[in-house]
């Protein structure tokens, strides 16, 4: 397991802007703890005043300049998180969307009686704000960048009790591929990261959740879950120049677990 006290400093003067973190599990958290660690400076967003007081004093850990709230879908607040980047570093080179959403009646149940206004709901909050904030962190980007989303298996293959999330992930692998190539041209990067199943709050609405980490966990090639610092010490080296190279895929961090039939 990395530590991310040991991470080299491949990240340093970079600024990265981390939407998701819920609590110290939350893979948001682990990426946004491991590009601190590697030398970048953080800004952070919080979901409303319920979820505050769980990101706040993670956020004080990594000397966080920009905190603001920030629901996806309220154009106003999305506005005045870009803006005070701009006015506070006048750039940015790291943007990660670690957020997903699907009302519980749309994920729970068949994918095929799922209500319309669910899987807008999915779609908007889970797919779509990826393009949006794609778009005004295009700008900033000046010298290039890096954008790192979050998927899943269940985008590619049909895992049990996942839902409309599955079709929903996929959309979002898709529009990773087409974003890569739109933004390419300018430096800036776009990949999808899909960690093994991981207990966090999102995860709290899939049914039997349990039972799946139990099964990763015994059938993947390493025989265990990954954590959320492996997660960001990934994403530390997808958003640093060794990567430069590389953009538009899906890299699994699964153990090994996708290769399995």
């Amino acid at each position: 397991m990395p530590d991310p006290d040991r991470l080299p400093p491949v990240l340093t003067g970079k600024k990265a802007l981390v939407v998701g973190v819920a609590n110290d599990r939350s893979i948001a958290w682990g990426c946004a703890a491991a590009m601190r660690k590697a030398g970048a400076e953080i800004a952070m967003t919080y979901l409303n005043e319920r979820a505050k007081p769980h990101v706040e004093p993670l956020a004080k850990q990594l000397d966080v300049p920009i905190f603001l709230p920030m629901e996806v879908r309220d154009g106003a607040q999305v506005d005045a998180v870009f803006e005070a980047i701009a006015q506070r570093w006048g750039r940015l080179d790291i943007l990660v969307h670690a957020i997903a959403f699907a009302p519980k009646e749309a994920l729970q149940g068949r994918v095929v009686d799922c209500p319309r206004d669910g899987f807008l709901t999915a779609m908007d909050v889970s797919c779509w704000s990826l393009l949006d904030l794609a778009r005004r962190a295009e700008p900033l980007m000046k010298d290039g960048g890096t954008v790192l989303t979050m998927s899943y298996l269940g985008a590619n293959e049909v895992v049990e009790n996942y839902g409309i999330m599955g079709p929903v992930k996929a959309a979002l692998e898709s529009a990773v591929r087409y974003v890569a190539t739109e933004l390419g041209p300018k430096g800036i990067r776009v990949h999808a990261v899909s960690p093994g199943p991981l207990a966090t709050r999102a995860a709290s609405g899939i049914r039997d959740f349990d039972e799946l980490m139990e099964r990763v966990s015994s059938r993947a090639p390493a025989r265990r879950l990954v954590t959320i610092e492996e997660v960001g010490a990934a994403c530390v080296f997808l958003a640093c120049d060794y990567a430069a190279a590389m953009t538009g895929e899906t890299l699994y961090i699964d153990g090994g677990y996708h290769i399995l039939a």
